[in-house]
């Protein structure tokens, strides 16, 4: 049996999206398509593009809003992770070049996660594991994408839904805190996936229909577990966060379960697709808004390439 572990508190937040703002107005110049034929099919109006930063810049602003609203010494941090799947190299990781940038102490472990876009809530996993064996305290986990670096421009079916962003959180383990999680894979690189080719053909590539029937069959299973191991109904979830992938997901999820629209926070609207960023991201604008409040019982749910899945169950 497994023991009754301690839950985790996400101490602080922060997120960042670069100032270049494409619209939809702004696609159609480029490609075959219009802001009304975009907005039905997805929900997205704008998107963030990366001008000369690096997903080290951007995970670093992020991150450094989180340890500023966290207060914490960073001598105090059990590890840096990144969930990420466009890294500035192969190798060094993106985690190892925050660390650089953020000057971490060399006893501070740092490393990336890739999972696509359930990296982060993957990352929640990962966090809560190196803490219950570590002396020291926090924990700094960031999702962070420059994804248009892999968009083909071309493509309408795949340009149109990405963005490049980035979130971070600070967590330490609580012993009041409720947390239940629920993660998967289902082995696949047909349905959507970037080659490991020349930049001229490193681009995301991906079944749309096929993506779209994963999700909304994956996302509600995904919930219904994370309840039934935590023992509540959906009505006593507070919000709901899923991957910011595509609204019409997000509706059919809602309408599935039958759980009001309105416990499904949705910000794809301003940011797009940014993957692994997407949670952290709205879990940062949520906080910011005073949306969050102590007690509060989140379920937050990722999905994607591998395929991927992942749910878990936080209180706030």
């Amino acid at each position: 049996m497994i023991p009754n572990l301690p839950g985790i508190h996400i101490v602080a937040t922060g997120h960042y999206a670069p100032p270049k703002v494409v619209t939809n107005d702004d696609l159609s110049e480029i490609i075959d398509t219009n802001d009304e034929w975009i907005k039905k099919r997805t929900g997205i109006e704008r998107r963030h593009f990366s001008e000369g930063e690096t997903n080290t810049d951007i995970a670093v602003n992020a991150a450094k809003e989180a340890l500023a609203n966290s207060g914490i010494d960073v001598n105090d941090l059990a590890a840096c992770i990144v969930a990420t799947f466009s890294p500035d190299y192969y190798s060094p990781s993106v985690a190892c070049m925050v660390h650089k940038e953020l000057g971490l102490p060399e006893d501070v472990p740092a490393f990336d996660i890739n999972a696509a876009c359930s990296g982060f809530i993957y990352g929640l996993e990962v966090a809560r594991g190196i803490l219950l064996q570590s002396e020291k305290k926090y924990l700094l986990l960031c999702g962070s994408e420059i994804i248009s670096k892999v968009l083909d421009m071309e493509d309408r079916g795949t340009c149109i839904l990405f963005g490049d962003g980035a979130g971070a959180v600070v967590i330490e383990l609580s012993e009041d805190k409720q947390y239940v999680s629920y993660l998967g894979a289902k082995g696949n690189s047909d349905y959507i996936f970037v080659p490991n080719a020349d930049d001229e053909k490193r681009k995301v590539h991906m079944e749309g229909n096929n993506v779209f029937r994963f999700a909304v069959t994956t996302v509600p299973k995904c919930i219904e577990e994370v309840l039934k191991k935590a023992n509540l109904s959906k009505d006593e979830v507070t919000h709901y966060v899923c991957h910011q992938a595509n609204k019409r997901i997000i509706e059919g999820v809602a309408s599935k379960l039958d759980i009001p629209i309105e416990k499904f926070y949705m910000n794809l609207m301003e940011y797009g697709n940014t993957s692994a960023a997407s949670v952290p991201i709205v879990l940062s604008e949520m906080n910011k808004d005073g949306m969050l409040k102590p007690g509060d019982k989140i379920v937050c749910v990722g999905f994607g390439a591998g395929l991927t899945w992942a749910g878990v169950l936080i209180e706030w």
